[in-house]
């Protein structure tokens, strides 16, 4: 282990939920420290909620082509101002003005549906249609566990979570850095961070669009790590990236111009703005999420105009604010409700939709639970098919924590479970008839054949959660559920075994970054 996170030996008390009555950790396979559920993709079988009609519909997608047209978005970014002037856009200053028939011919150019395959090709992601992945937590500048408490973020506590996002199968990419390690000068952060998650994981990786060097560096090294000549990873989307626009009603240049080099290298884009109601938008819900569409379908809009056909997702991350504070507010009704419409509002538009499993709170406890619980399942409501931050994310967004990752993955698995067709199959052998008939009024269903046959697979078994009555949990030293999780994840990171990368991509990838660190990396303002 790179830390002191892990638990020591392991803790042989913790007893099966399948082989010990009410316990309720999944049976250890192989001297594992968990036994989790297969890598699989999800597929959300719901009808999604849909809180405003087609009316409402209607009326935020005119309203936020009246804001496209009439107010105009601030673009700065001198190539994306010359472009839109290409496409015979109105542009004042940096402001550009555009109208629905030119919006409206950009969103026809994007795929509604698309595939990112990693350096495994066993990983590739279906993104849209009613595929639900989850990632996790991505740029919180600072790092919690039980020992440490709040501490800035390192490059140890990135590593072990990019760890935890490799073995647990219910995380199907690797987003952002998923804490900040600033004991890494920011000249060269983005070369160690993105080679440590080429290693160290096989699954899709993500780069920030930060200026021209960030991005490149970052396509060339999935490029290398997946063994592709330039054509072949040019072909077909292999990473992604994703661009916050300046709310309200603005683009920064770097992002901007990491967006466009990524689209015409054929990769994906995620457009997702920070509205945050009564803070960066309107304190109204209907106005925050007009305005956040506004923002996000200008940047679709110029990026389709530049590489017409690159895969494009739009992003909600619309909540509210606390109004006696100014923070952040997550996982609240008002969130739930903008997440939900904003997937009305991506189905209107045929793009795939991007949300985030966040919260407010500070610590692994009751509150960063549930409101992180909201959070997933409006992202379920909503039809999301990417979700952000689906694990780790505490102190809306400046904490990433291992405990919280684990406790969070136990609600994705959950989540993953309730998708499965089993869970409301309806057979002669699910309907259970002759089961019902055998057992009658006297008997009970632990002995009979039916659930002999079934027991073991017949529902979910977490392996986080204790099932057990107060005494037997007492017994057994009466750890809190983020105690648990805390060991966990040591035992986790004392086995964890890199996925295996081909030496000669590994050498050439190690090249390329002390090649690039030698050039001095990126240009900083520090």
């Amino acid at each position: 282990m790179s830390d002191d996170l892990g638990a020591g030996p392991k803790d042989t008390s913790r007893k099966s939920g399948r082989a010990g009555g009410r316990a309720g950790h999944a049976q250890r396979a192989g001297g594992h420290a968990i036994e989790q559920m297969p890598w699989r993709i999800p597929v959300n079988h719901d009808r999604p909620t849909e809180p405003i009609d087609a009316e409402g519909v209607t009326a935020i997608h005119k309203g936020a082509m009246r804001i496209l047209s009439q107010i105009g978005i601030r673009f700065l970014n001198d190539e994306a101002l010359a472009l839109f002037r290409q496409a015979g856009c109105k542009v004042d200053g940096q402001t550009v003005f555009m109208d629905e028939d030119f919006v409206m011919e950009m969103m026809a150019r994007c795929p509604a549906e698309f595939t990112i395959t990693p350096r495994n090709p066993d990983r590739a992601l279906p993104i849209g249609g009613k595929h639900l992945l989850f990632g996790n937590v991505s740029s919180p500048p600072n790092y919690w566990d039980i020992r440490r408490g709040k501490v800035p973020g390192f490059m140890d506590g990135f590593r072990d979570l990019v760890k935890l996002t490799q073995y647990f199968n219910c995380i199907h990419f690797a987003g952002g850095y998923p804490v900040e390690p600033i004991d890494i000068h920011p000249s060269v952060r983005h070369l160690d961070c993105i080679y440590e998650k080429l290693v160290l994981t096989d699954k899709v990786i993500h780069a920030y669009s930060l200026g021209r060097e960030r991005i490149e560096d970052a396509m060339e090294m999935v490029r290398i790590a997946g063994g592709l000549t330039p054509e072949e990873f040019r072909a077909k989307p292999r990473m992604y990236t994703n661009i916050n626009s300046v709310s309200p009603l603005k683009h920064d240049h770097p992002m901007i111009d990491g967006a466009l080099r990524c689209a015409r290298a054929g990769q994906v884009v995620i457009v997702t703005p920070f509205t945050l109601a009564g803070a960066m938008a309107p304190v109204t819900m209907s106005g925050a999420v007009t305005l956040s569409i506004a923002e996000a379908l200008s940047a679709i809009a110029l990026i389709q105009y530049a590489a017409p056909g690159a895969p494009c997702m739009i992003g909600t991350f619309t909540s509210n604010v606390d109004m006696k504070s100014g923070a952040p507010a997550f996982g609240t009704p008002e969130y739930m409700r903008a997440t939900q419409i904003t997937g009305q509002m991506a189905r209107f538009y045929k793009l795939p939709l991007r949300s985030s499993g966040v919260c407010a709170a500070n610590v692994p406890d009751g509150q960063s639970m549930w409101e992180t619980s909201n959070s997933l399942w409006a992202a379920v409501q909503s039809g999301t098919n990417m979700v952000y931050h689906a694990a780790g994310w505490l102190e809306g967004g400046l904490i990433a924590s291992p405990e919280k990752f684990v406790m969070d993955c136990e609600v994705l698995q959950m989540i993953q479970r309730y998708m499965e067709p089993a869970t409301w199959a309806t057979s002669p052998e699910d309907l259970a008839i002759d089961a019902i008939a055998e057992v009658g009024p006297d008997g009970h269903y632990f002995g009979c054949q039916h659930t002999q046959d079934r027991y073991t697979t017949a529902f979910y078994a977490p392996f986080a959660s204790d099932w057990r009555n107060y005494e037997a949990w007492q017994a057994d030293g009466g750890l809190w559920t983020a105690e648990r999780a805390h060991k966990i994840a040591g035992e986790i990171l004392a086995e964890f075994v890199p996925p295996p990368l081909d030496p000669a991509r590994h050498e050439e990838l190690r090249a390329f970054v002390e090649r690039r660190k030698a050039e001095g990396g990126a240009p900083t303002d520090f």
